[in-house]
């Protein structure tokens, strides 16, 4: 479901505290990962199978509302150019589903080789790359290996021994955040959106972000 700007940004002062937190939340994300990814020797330098080409779908309204403030930062005309990137990726990838086809396309923010919203990425776009786990409530540990750049890279310098990356701390964090978020919102709706179509409907023209 799109959440145009506009429902959004006259609220914008009494949920700045929450996306402050986040922030705040996402600093101690990129930490965690550098001091890993360190001990490991690993860097992400892209790659043929660029995690921006991946479709991520992101869930909370906390990340949306965050890439909006970096949307915001974009004079009028880069964020024209960029949303109409962006409706070019949601019209390729849609086709390419109606065809039952599957399409590896590039984020509309990636620009060279680089995030132009790097401070506002979304959770999963910090924390891609390296193993790590996750404790569910009640169920069995889920591990994730890594990318195949880490384990490429690693590998050659023979460093693939697990060194603990738990996720787990982060994503509760992000649950009170977002309860907090949607209370104080008064939002219910489930979300399921990449970035492409988040950054569609905060582009769009009828829209005038101050």
């Amino acid at each position: 479901m799109q959440l145009p700007p506009d429902r959004f940004l006259p609220l914008r002062k009494q949920y700045l505290p929450l996306l402050d937190e986040l922030q705040n939340l996402f600093q101690e994300m990129d930490r965690a990962y550098d001091a890993v990814a360190t001990r490991y020797g690993f860097k992400c330098n892209g790659c043929k199978n660029n995690c921006c080409l991946t479709r991520f779908y992101h869930h909370t309204l906390l990340e949306r509302l965050y890439l909006l403030e970096g949307v915001r930062t974009l004079s009028i005309d880069a964020r024209m150019a960029l949303g109409e990137q962006a409706r070019t990726v949601n019209r390729r990838l849609a086709r390419a589903d109606r065809e039952g086809r599957s399409l590896r396309i590039m984020c509309p923010l990636n620009e060279d080789g680089r995030c132009r919203l790097y401070a506002y990425r979304p959770m999963i776009c910090r924390l891609h790359g390296i193993p790590h786990e996750l404790h569910p409530p009640g169920g069995r540990i889920a591990r994730n290996p890594g990318c195949d750049a880490f384990f490429e890279q690693c590998r050659n310098q023979g460093r693939t021994n697990y060194i603990p990356f738990d996720r787990t701390p982060f994503y509760r964090k992000m649950a009170i955040l977002e309860k907090a978020l949607r209370n104080q919102m008064r939002y219910t709706d489930k979300i399921r959106l990449t970035i492409a179509e988040m950054l569609e409907s905060f582009t769009d023209t009828q829209y005038e972000i101050h």
